[in-house]
């Protein structure tokens, strides 16, 4: 198959599945193995970390207004009653710091699992059955916007989203969106907190990635770049049209097909990993 089909499809999948809670590092994986790509290729390792930059930049351009009244109105807030203890900015940063360090000393496990379906189809499968429970369970949210959070929700929020650093599949949405829920936000609430926090997340473990992928010696001709940069704008691209259904769709329904598709997904690996053996 040619590279720019290949890329397309992998910058669609890319797109499609960052910011929705079913995982994209394990539909990525399960991709390129449908594809037939050497999945402990250099090139084909650095292009899933390169594209995930289209997605980020997804939600910085869809956010946009929201992150700008941020930056204007800290410390105070919109409403003139943050602080800098409990302003969004400072909950998002306070979320990051929990997450960074832990995932970051655990980098290594991390690592030897990616490739491991049958790591990534139970954890689908089991984090479509907790989304589940938690979308049924807490019902009666008493923070509906991000401007009420306070800074424990923030760092509870953090700290659960280590699960899908150490565990590919958990999938960090819906790790942030079930933690968010557990600790009293509304469904809007958590997903927005969700972007919100992906930034700096995937801003760090990818320019991390990157930088260790260069100094290890990374190159491709530009055969090669091009193929990454088709993958970076289709991903960007198809994030942004996500991103937008998404917002729309929770304010309207819950998570609940989001949990049965994981289910049905890890099902369907853990049988190909099997037969694979």
């Amino acid at each position: 198959m040619n590279d720019y089909v290949i890329s397309l499809i992998l910058g669609v999948i890319e797109g499609l599945t960052e910011f929705l809670p079913v995982s994209s590092t394990a539909h990525l994986r399960i991709a390129q193995a449908w594809l037939g790509l050497d999945m402990a290729s250099p090139y084909w390792k650095g292009y899933s970390v390169i594209i995930q930059l289209g997605a980020i930049l997804s939600v910085v351009v869809y956010f946009r207004t929201r992150l700008l009244e941020f930056v204007r109105t800290f410390p105070r807030g919109r409403n003139g009653d943050r602080t800098i203890r409990n302003h969004p900015l400072t909950l998002v940063f306070a979320a990051f710091v929990v997450t960074a360090g832990p995932a970051y000393l655990l980098e290594k496990l991390i690592d030897d699992r990616l490739e491991n379906l049958l790591v990534l189809g139970g954890a689908l499968i089991v984090g479509g059955f907790a989304m589940a429970w938690v979308d049924a369970a807490f019902t009666k949210p008493r923070t509906d916007e991000v401007e009420q959070m306070t800074l424990i929700q923030a760092a509870w929020i953090g700290a659960v989203q280590i699960l899908s650093a150490v565990f590919p599949g958990t999938s960090r949405s819906m790790a942030t969106i079930a933690a968010g829920q557990v600790a009293g936000l509304s469904r809007t609430t958590a997903l927005e907190f969700s972007f919100f926090l992906s930034i700096p997340i995937m801003f760090a473990a990818t320019g991390l990635k990157l930088v260790k992928m260069l100094m290890g010696g990374f190159r491709t001709d530009a055969h090669g770049w091009g193929v990454l940069a088709a993958g970076m704008v289709v991903s960007f691209v198809t994030a942004i049209v996500v991103i937008h259904g998404f917002m729309n769709w929770v304010r309207r329904g819950g998570f609940w097909p989001f949990a049965i598709y994981r289910i049905l997904l890890g099902a369907a690996v853990i049988a190909y990993a099997m037969r694979a053996v």
